[in-house]
């Protein structure tokens, strides 16, 4: 019975960085594979580096930069919010698996720690980096339109949220077990 519980924590710790080297797929997938884009149509590419809609008189997507960006509504402090909001969740969700991997070697709460802040970071600027980037696109993308970049950024979210709940519990029962086997 003793020796359940060690391999249950392994477990837990294991299924913490298969979850978090899936969360870092995901944002790779939709940030550099995908590049930003949100929505991929022969007539609509709009994304956090491309903002190209489609052009009757050309009879072809026309892409906008800056000056025109602003005009139709997208400010250029925004859209550089949003950026830096989902880019550095990417750079973020890169550092937890070292300071995860250290934690558990050395049974150090500082390193866990560090990892649940950088986990915590990295879902509030995902969060709020995407929600301020459609606030911005909203009058041109639908939920529909939304293609395989925002379902990734989206289950990117989600697990961001479950890893963080989990690497949150992870050490409070740890630390439950070790008081039982100090008071006995």
């Amino acid at each position: 019975m003793a020796f359940a519980r060690p391999q249950r924590d392994i477990l837990l710790f294991l299924s913490i960085m298969v979850l978090t080297v899936l969360v870092t797929s995901l944002l790779f997938y939709a940030l550099l594979w995908k590049a930003g884009n949100l929505t991929d149509l022969p007539n609509l590419r709009i994304g956090f580096y491309n903002f190209c809609l489609w052009n009757e008189d050309a009879v072809s997507l026309q892409c906008y930069q800056f000056p025109e960006l602003e005009a139709l509504g997208v400010p250029r402090v925004g859209l550089a919010l949003a950026r830096l909001g989902v880019y550095g969740s990417l750079v973020l969700t890169l550092f937890v698996p070292l300071p995860l991997i250290l934690a558990q070697c050395n049974s150090n709460m500082g390193e866990w720690r560090l990892a649940v802040g950088f986990l915590a970071t990295s879902t509030v600027l995902l969060a709020s980096g995407l929600c301020l980037f459609l606030s911005y696109v909203w009058k041109w993308v639908r939920l529909s339109l939304l293609g395989p970049g925002f379902l990734a950024l989206g289950s990117a979210q989600a697990l961001l949220i479950l890893l963080l709940m989990a690497t949150v519990m992870f050490p409070l029962r740890a630390q439950g077990d070790k008081s039982k086997l100090e008071c006995c």
